[in-house]
């Protein structure tokens, strides 16, 4: 009892001291199970593929905005950080994000607090690939307003073609934006969309996952 005791709390350490690790989108394990569809205007299409070595989800929009969205309760106090990766292949060029003409992002990643049975109580914080806005920059939804907040990690041409690796403190995020300490989500959702202006985009999103660190 004495030995089981000790591999137990050794075994518990060891979780520890790895960090908790809450995974969302195992692209690379050629997995989309739990996420659901949302059309907005036409289908963006996805679809997993391999690119670099890896399997990827890569989503292609022409005049189109769909989504994937994986409905899943976050604990925001034991695993804040919110990792992924992800690739455009082009932006959108010169366009207005802060209206609803130039609401198009080539990849976007966002997260969802549901409001519940109070509908209007729902916020989401979308991290996006601006085209235009240069990062660092953030603005309430041109259709939803402050309800929805914009924050562009990414920005313009410079940086398409190749992977970059993301890693947000979403729980600081949220009070930052909202004003609020905001300690679960209730759903993550990914979108490449061009509708508003007719565009072409092509996007890639490596696996996500919330993590403790």
């Amino acid at each position: 009892m004495y030995r089981l005791s000790c591999l137990l709390l050794c075994f518990a350490a060891v979780v520890a001291a790895a960090g908790l690790r809450i995974p969302v989108g195992e692209f690379s394990q050629g997995r989309l199970v739990g996420w659901e569809t949302k059309i907005f205007q036409g289908e963006t299409r996805y679809g997993l593929m391999e690119l670099d070595g890896r399997a990827v989800l890569k989503a292609e929009s022409r005049g189109t905005a769909s989504g994937l969205v994986r409905k899943m309760a976050v604990d925001l106090e034991n695993t804040p950080y919110l990792h992924w990766s992800w690739r455009a292949e082009n932006t959108l060029g010169k366009l207005n994000e802060r209206t609803k003409s130039g609401d198009d992002y080539p990849a976007r990643l966002y997260v969802v607090v549901s409001g519940a049975l109070a509908f209007w109580r729902t916020r989401s914080l979308n991290y996006v690939w601006a085209s235009a806005l240069p990062a660092g920059s953030a603005w309430p939804n041109a259709f939803a307003g402050q309800s929805v907040r914009m924050l562009a990690l990414r920005s313009g041409e410079e940086e398409t073609g190749r992977w970059h690796e993301e890693k947000r403190n979403v729980r600081d995020d949220l009070k930052r934006y909202f004003k609020e300490d905001i300690r679960q989500i209730d759903a993550v959702a990914l979108m490449t969309d061009t509708d508003n202006t007719g565009g072409q985009a092509v996007a890639y999103y490596g696996d996500i996952y919330f993590a403790s660190e």
